[in-house]
């Protein structure tokens, strides 16, 4: 386990996100910045963050065309960021491009590598989700499926529920990656999330880091939240 595995989600505007970062330095060691931040702010966001001193999980979930993929790694990885998302379900040649032309990218500019993580299934998705868009296996499996395709494109590791961390670990090593989101302390609500578990019941089934979002975004002190987490794991 990583000394500190939790990824604070800022899953809004640049001003709270930023705000947020300043009370948390020195509790965390990431920050996921999501659509919705990224969208909004653009590269500079990154920036800011990685002045305050934080690693940044650019989450984007990158899926088209290889072509259109490779461009969008490339500028990530001039970005320094330390990790980032696409999805699975692009297929083995749109995962292989983003891996081969971030890292080229990140060498030419002279910026840090990032990890290239493959987004399985959704942790809002569960099975009866899964069988309205045509496919009719349980989440477990199709996670399962898609890792393995990932595992073969070369990525780093995988996001998925931590319902599925263990099989993740077992099926890609030690030295992958395993990225949970879904993830819930037990004392704060579960809120839209499908597949939830604690931060101790998640790293103890592999996972190597967790995103949390809304129970230290949305509480009334965010770093206590924080620090409270971190001493659950510690504790665990």
């Amino acid at each position: 386990m990583v000394e500190n595995p939790i990824i604070v989600a800022l899953d809004m505007n640049a001003s709270d996100a930023l705000a947020l970062a300043h009370d948390l330095r020195g509790r965390v060691e990431w920050v996921k910045v999501g659509m919705t931040l990224f969208y909004a702010e653009g590269p500079d966001i990154v920036a800011r963050l990685g002045e305050l001193g934080f690693r940044v999980f650019l989450d984007l979930k990158l899926c088209d065309i290889p072509h259109q993929v490779a461009g969008a790694a490339a500028a990530i990885g001039r970005l320094g960021v330390g990790m980032f998302t696409v999805h699975a379900s692009g297929g083995s040649a749109m995962m292989t491009a983003a891996v081969q032309s971030s890292r080229r990218a990140a060498e030419e500019t002279g910026a840090s590598e990032p990890a290239v993580l493959a987004v399985t299934v959704l942790t809002s998705t569960d099975d009866a989700g899964l069988a309205e868009i045509g496919i009719e296996r349980p989440a477990a499996e199709q996670v399962a499926l898609l890792a393995g395709v990932a595992h073969r494109a070369g990525v780093d590791g995988v996001v998925c529920s931590p319902q599925e961390a263990a099989r993740m670990r077992a099926l890609l090593g030690e030295e992958a990656l395993v990225v949970t989101p879904g993830v819930r302390p037990s004392w704060a609500a579960v809120g839209d999330q499908a597949r939830v578990s604690t931060p101790a019941q998640a790293l103890a089934a592999g996972a190597s880091h967790l995103v949390i979002g809304r129970p230290i975004t949305d509480a009334p002190v965010p770093a206590e939240a924080a620090s409270r987490i971190a001493e659950e794991i510690k504790g665990a």
